[in-house]
């Protein structure tokens, strides 16, 4: 469902969410939920369940107890907060909030805070006013750090909705001193501060950005739970072990390293174990590396690595290993190389008909000899030819001799070959040859 800010410009051009996510009613906000319960009724004597959850800056959430208000999923609402209240956004109700609570853990007993009202005009002109002001406050509570000293980095700033509070979200690999930094940020945004670390993982979902994929960070758009990855899971898939390539923006290893893990796991298991060395006729086979889910390994014979490395299924590599075991002769191993599989080349066919693909690339003109000669300067001081009248011998008929200018050209037909019948005026081939 699209709001009218994410409407299509003139011409079907998208408009974009001017809210940026935050106006709760289209899917350009972090961490959607689809609520699959809102259209099963409940059962008989069920009371809908009271709670809400709501939805806060990139992505924070908390459940809150609704009372007697009807709330649905969108609906600006104003919260009790530690200090004062906060403005979220609700972001599920109904029973797929009781499935929430009970996946994080989270009791629905008095410790809930309570909804205190749909926000009014004045809370939504308070929340976007503080909204605006993070992108200042955050520039300038980094050069504050930066002149006192400290070693960390402050990722996000986040205004409460009655701007009276703002939590500076910070990352630091050391424990950092916050009494004279807190008593800074007091007196230049007068305002309460609360300071909350992060690691590298929530930094990265919090901000945003493109993974390597080419799509948005897990992190940021579905991602919940982060799991500890390790460099095993890339051992498994067979990965180059590559920092640059394994890390994800957030400097760890990638997430999705884990998403297929478990089964790269079930396939290693079905193969023999790569460490066990073959003996062959030509020698000690060793592993060279492992298709795992084609199930063929790649061997090389030691001292001869000028072969190349050679492929044999998981089978016949069980079968050379029992008997290995057993001391039996391993016959010629050229016998059981897996042969790669010729692909036919096709062939290129022209399916444009009479039209050729390169009609409309630039090709070089060859020259006009015709208009190039008809231009050419005629030079009577040239040396006559051999068989040229000069030297008493006339030129034979078909012979090549220079066109005269444009201007110069003889009227009438002459001894000029006709250029549409194919052969010359004069009937008597022999004349003006000398006898």
């Amino acid at each position: 469902m699209g709001c009218s800010s994410c409407g299509s410009k003139d011409g079907g051009v998208p408009n974009g969410c001017k809210s940026n996510g935050n106006c709760g009613t289209c899917s350009s906000g972090k961490m959607e939920v689809f609520d699959w319960l809102a259209g099963i009724p409940l059962a008989d004597g069920m009371k809908p369940f009271d709670v809400v959850e709501a939805r806060f800056k990139n992505g924070r959430k908390a459940f809150f107890r609704k009372g007697n208000l009807e709330l649905f999923q969108g609906d600006v609402i104003a919260v009790e907060a530690s200090t004062g209240y906060d403005v979220g956004i609700v972001s599920l109700a109904g029973e797929l909030v009781r499935v929430q609570m009970n996946r994080r853990d989270i009791k629905d007993n008095y410790e809930l805070k309570r909804v205190l009202r749909k926000a009014e005009q004045s809370d939504f002109d308070t929340w976007q006013a503080a909204r605006q002001l993070e992108t200042s406050t955050m520039i300038r509570s980094r050069e504050i750090s930066r002149e006192l000293g400290l070693q960390m980095k402050i990722s996000d700033v986040e205004y409460q909705g009655d701007k009276t509070r703002a939590i500076f979200y910070y990352t630091a690999d050391d424990r950092v001193d916050f009494r004279e930094l807190i008593r800074k940020y007091a007196e230049e945004f007068k305002v309460r501060i609360e300071m909350r670390q992060i690691g590298l993982r929530l930094e990265a979902g919090r901000l945003g950005g493109i993974g390597s994929c080419g799509r948005e960070l897990c992190c940021s758009t579905w991602l919940t739970d982060f799991r500890s990855v390790s460099t095993g899971a890339a051992r498994y898939q067979q990965l180059s072990l590559n920092p640059g390539k394994l890390a994800g923006q957030c400097g760890k290893l990638k997430c999705c390293l884990n998403y297929e893990l478990d089964q790269y796991v079930e396939a290693v298991r079905m193969l023999p174990p790569t460490h066990v060395k073959l003996k062959l006729p030509k020698g000690i086979a060793t592993h060279f590396k492992t298709d795992i889910f084609k199930q063929v390994i790649y061997y090389t014979i030691e001292g001869q690595h000028a072969d190349g490395p050679f492929a044999l299924s998981a089978d016949v590599v069980k079968d050379i290993i029992e008997k290995n075991k057993r001391g039996e002769v391993v016959g010629e191993v050229q016998t059981f190389i897996e042969e790669k599989e010729v692909v036919e080349s096709v062939e290129f066919a022209e399916v444009v008909g009479q039209d050729s693909l390169t009609r409309f690339d630039n090709k070089k003109r060859k020259p006009n000899n015709n208009n190039r000669n008809r231009n050419k300067p005629n030079n009577s001081n040239k040396p006559a030819a051999p068989g040229n009248a000069a030297s008493g011998n006339a030129a034979p008929q078909n012979a090549a001799a220079p066109k005269p200018k444009e201007g110069n050209r003889p009227q009438g037909n002459g001894n000029r070959p006709n250029r549409f019948k194919g052969k010359p005026n004069n009937p008597n081939p022999n004349q003006g040859k000398k006898e």
